[in-house]
């Protein structure tokens, strides 16, 4: 026999778990309405996630999460990013549900969060090396507080304190270089998308699009690029 391990996660509305996860293209495989919702969705052979209801979970508050691992991380990533777009009219960069960017972490995984409406984390990655330890932080102040800013918000969830490490980092240090300048910047946007503050997330992109950036520090900062436009294209619906 071989062995699955499948999660089941919390949501307080079944229906509207199931639409989006169709969305993205998932299938239902099994759909109970009564006594007890639940929900078993699959996409592919490989990924099945279940869901039951319950009023309890509020969304916003949620802290559930699993990690779907994956050898086609960039494959996943722009489908769902397209499957969303076509769907909502929008790569949905904040509130629920939203998607998050594309990433090499410091600890070995190349990944993306997904947050879904029942405010479920399922994050997907794929190994970038042999180990899954963190990388030592850089010595530099600022390569150190972008390093720091990115864990916490993006690892531990709270963009609060990763955006105050920004702060303090582009007040006070100087970058080593437009690229690094690019990415805390970035960075700094999409922390502020996510603590419903649209006027410094506008900010920050148009600091970020004043840089100028060599054909090299464009291929470097593909992934950011990348977000600068969802982050630019979802605000500009604000």
């Amino acid at each position: 026999m071989v062995e699955k391990v499948i999660p089941i996660l919390p949501c307080p509305s079944i229906p509207e778990l199931v639409e989006f996860y169709e969305r993205l293209g998932f299938a239902v495989d099994h759909l109970q309405t009564r006594p007890n919702p639940y929900a078993a969705l699959s996409y592919g052979d490989n990924i099945e996630l279940q869901f039951f209801g319950t009023k309890s979970v509020v969304p916003a508050e949620s802290w559930s999460t699993c990690y779907i691992a994956t050898d086609r991380v960039d494959e996943l990533y722009e489908t769902f990013r397209a499957r969303l777009k076509a769907s909502l009219g929008r790569i949905p960069t904040r509130g629920l549900p939203r998607i998050g960017q594309l990433k090499d972490t410091s600890y070995g995984m190349r990944q993306f969060l997904m947050t879904d409406p029942g405010g479920n984390c399922i994050r997907i990655g794929q190994p970038t090396g042999a180990s899954l330890e963190h990388a030592p932080a850089p010595k530099e102040p600022f390569a150190r507080a972008v390093h720091n800013a990115s864990l916490i918000g993006t690892s531990k969830e709270d963009p609060a304190q990763a955006a105050r490490i920004l702060d303090r980092a582009l007040a006070k240090e100087t970058p080593s270089g437009p690229a690094e300048h690019y990415r805390a910047l970035i960075l700094r946007a999409d922390l502020a998308a996510q603590l419903d503050d649209p006027a410094t997330a506008r900010a920050h992109l148009a600091d970020a699009g004043a840089l100028t950036l060599t054909e090299g520090e464009r291929t470097e900062l593909a992934d950011e690029l990348s977000r600068a436009a969802d982050l630019a294209a979802d605000l500009g619906r604000v």
